[in-house]
């Protein structure tokens, strides 16, 4: 990789910082399609925060920001706008700055990942059954995607049963011809479970739900990207539950956070450098 005076910059924001794999991804396949650009690491801690993103605006040769945890919900207060989604949600994992007056423009982009690559590997969410696991900030996102789906039923369990009443209110408002309740976590009667929660990531993670409930031929959903399956997904295949990794979803929200951020990054190369 050669940075020349011409690169132009993406940066990641997070704490901690070192597991995170999108400057891997971004920048191999910035690589292969001779792009000028990297993305680079910053390691903020909380209370300096506002201090960077203060600062960042006066960078003209920085396209702008993933985000990703903590801060994609405290984020939201210093972004000058919202995208409908990121307003919506109460939730951003990406920054742009506006190249004319610095203003900084935030965007979700975790549901429409996830829908990318389920569509990517030919699933569809119209006239299914779904269960969404964990309403946090990806969760919010996601539920909010597969709301404008038109699912026959969406469900959400979350360990905090009220956070998951208020994100179902919300999607109320818009989406009144949908079947939406909060779940007790049971998934016997869905065709569809997504987990949007951060368990899985470690080997000694509780598992988001009981597998016991799932039922064989269901499609069970990770938005945790490691290395081969995660727990939930072992018990899904022993179940006879079809399985969908987190790596799709971030292939496709790779490519997303790239174009709002003005980087024309292709599906193809992103895909390459994840695997299946």
């Amino acid at each position: 990789m050669h940075i020349s005076g011409q690169t132009q910059l993406i940066g990641i924001v997070a704490d901690p910082i070192a597991h995170v794999k999108t400057p891997q991804v971004i920048n191999h396949s910035a690589a292969n399609q001779s792009l000028d650009l990297v993305c680079v690491p910053l390691h903020v801690r909380g209370a300096n925060l506002r201090k960077v993103l203060l600062g960042i605006s006066g960078i003209a040769n920085l396209h702008g920001l993933v985000v990703t945890i903590p801060y994609k919900e405290s984020i939201v207060e210093f972004c000058d706008e919202l995208t409908d989604t990121a307003q919506q949600v109460g939730s951003v994992n990406a920054v742009r700055i506006d190249p004319e007056n610095g203003r900084l423009i935030g965007g979700n982009f975790d549901g429409e990942g996830m829908l990318a690559g389920l569509h990517q590997q030919g699933h569809r969410l119209e006239g299914k059954r779904v269960l969404l696991v964990g309403a946090g900030g990806a969760g919010k996102s996601i539920a909010w995607s597969i709301a404008k789906q038109s699912p026959a039923r969406l469900a959400i369990y979350n360990r905090s049963p009220a956070r998951a009443e208020a994100l179902l209110e919300r999607l109320k408002t818009q989406f009144s011809d949908i079947d939406l309740s909060v779940s007790d976590g049971n998934a016997q009667s869905f065709d569809v479970i997504i987990n949007a929660t951060s368990l899985g990531l470690k080997d000694d993670d509780a598992l988001p739900l009981d597998p016991g409930t799932l039922r064989a031929g269901a499609l069970v959903c990770e938005a945790v990207m490691r290395s081969g399956d995660t727990s939930l997904l072992t018990a899904a295949r022993e179940r006879g539950c079809r399985v969908h990794h987190g790596q799709h979803m971030i292939y496709g929200q790779i490519v997303q956070i790239c174009r709002f951020l003005g980087v024309d990054l292709q599906h193809e190369h992103v895909a390459r450098i994840l695997g299946p």
